[in-house]
C-alpha cells in the first residue's frame, strides 16, 4: 500500500489542517509502504506569495508535521521542489489533462476570485501538478480532506487516460477522506472552510495557539439563535462544533449530542475550547522544540528528498519512454 499526500507551506498551520489532512497522514505512517509527504512549495507560487518567506514556510510545516508525529525514519517527508520530476512529469501529463477539466475545478474558481491582480496560468494548470506529485509514486491512497476530493477524482482521470493512450504505466490513487471532521469551518463564518488565505483571523484556531487563545476563539465562534447542540444543515456553526469536539475526543457525533442535550451553547463552546487546547498543547510544545533546530528540520527534508528521488526517476524513466522521448534504448 503506497500512500501519497502533499501540503502547502502557508504559514501557521491550523485545526482544520490538523483535523482533515496531518491525522490522516499519520494513519498513512502506520500503514503506508512506503508513506510519503510532500511540503508543495511550488504549489505555493501559484498565487502571490513572499519569496523571502517561502523557505521559513517550508520549515514552519515540516517542524509541525513532525511535531504531530510523522518520524523522517518511518516515512519520506520531503521539500517539491527538491525533485525535479514533479515539474517535469506535470508538463508531460498536460498531454493528457482536457480543458475543459481545469475550467471546471473548484479551487481555481475560488482561488481565481480572490487574486486581485494576477490570475496566474499556474494557478490555472495546479491540479496537473496535483495529478503529478500523486502519479509520479504511483500512490495507491492519498489522505486528503473534503475540499481535495475532485482534484483526487482529476488525478484518477489523467491516469486513466494516460495509461488508453501510452500503456499501463500510472496508478490510479484513490483519495481517503476522514468521516468525521473531513471539512473544519471558520468559526466566524462556518460556510467557509478553515483557511488562512480565504478565511477570517477570529475564525481560526492555529496549532500554535495558546490554550486560553483557543477557548476564547471558540467561544466567540459564531452560531444561530438557537439552544440545542445538534446538527441541522440550518445549524452550520454548532454542527462544526459538534465535528471538532467528536474529533478532539475519539466519539461519534452523535454521542456529542445525547451528551450535551439539555445544556446551552455557553457551557458547550466552554468544552469544545478546552478539548481543542489539550488536543493541540503536545503538538505546539513538540514543534517549538523541533523549529528551534532548523537545520536538523532541514536534514530530515534532505533525506526524504533523496528517497523520493529512488522512486521517481525510475518512473518518469518509463513516462518518457512510454511517450516515446528520448534516445531509443
Amino acid at each position: 500500500m503506497r500512500i501519497f499526500s502533499g501540503i502547502q507551506p502557508t504559514g501557521r498551520k491550523h485545526l482544520g489542517n490538523y483535523i482533515g489532512a496531518i491525522r490522516g497522514y499519520l494513519d498513512g505512517q502506520e500503514r503506508g509502504d512506503p508513506a510519503i509527504y510532500c511540503i508543495v512549495d511550488l504549489h505555493a507560487t501559484s498565487v502571490a506569495y513572499d519569496p523571502g518567506a517561502l523557505p521559513g514556510y517550508v520549515l514552519d510545516t515540516a517542524g509541525m508535521l513532525m511535531a504531530a508525529g510523522l518520524d523522517p525514519d518511518r516515512c519520506i517527508l520531503f521539500r517539491q521542489s527538491d525533485v525535479k520530476e514533479h515539474s517535469e512529469l506535470c508538463w508531460l501529463l498536460g498531454s493528457v489533462t482536457p480543458y475543459g477539466d481545469l475550467q471546471r475545478m473548484t479551487q481555481f474558481k475560488d482561488k481565481s476570485a480572490r487574486e486581485q491582480q494576477l490570475v496566474r496560468t499556474s494557478l490555472f494548470t495546479y491540479p496537473v501538478l496535483q495529478a503529478a506529485d500523486i502519479l509520479l509514486y504511483r500512490a495507491d491512497q492519498v489522505p486528503v480532506g473534503e475540499d481535495q476530493r475532485q482534484h483526487v477524482e482529476l488525478s484518477r482521470e489523467v491516469a486513466r487516460r494516460f495509461n488508453s493512450t501510452y500503456g499501463e504505466v500510472l496508478v490510479e490513487p484513490e483519495a481517503v477522506i476522514p468521516e468525521t471532521g473531513a471539512r473544519i469551518m471558520d468559526l466566524q463564518n462556518p460556510e467557509s472552510k478553515m483557511s488562512t488565505t480565504g478565511g477570517t483571523e477570529a475564525g481560526l484556531v492555529y496549532i500554535d495557539d495558546e490554550a486560553d487563545a483557543i477557548v476564547k476563539k471558540v467561544k466567540r465562534a459564531q452560531t444561530d439563535s438557537g439552544s440545542e447542540v445538534v446538527r441541522g444543515p440550518d445549524k452550520a456553526g454548532i454542527t462544526n462544533l459538534i465535528e471538532i469536539y467528536a474529533v478532539a475526543r475519539g466519539v461519534e457525533p452523535e454521542q456529542v449530542e445525547r451528551e450535551f442535550e439539555g445544556q446551552g451553547y455557553g457551557a458547550f463552546k466552554q468544552t469544545v475550547g478546552e478539548a481543542v487546547a489539550d488536543l493541540l498543547a503536545p503538538v505546539r510544545d513538540r514543534y517549538r522544540e523541533l523549529r528551534a533546530d532548523p537545520g536538523a528540520i532541514e536534514a530530515a527534508l534532505e533525506q526524504g528528498a533523496g528517497r523520493a528521488r529512488e522512486i521517481a526517476v525510475p518512473v518518469m524513466a518509463e513516462v518518457n519512454s512510454a511517450m516515446g522521448l528520448g534516445p531509443l534504448s
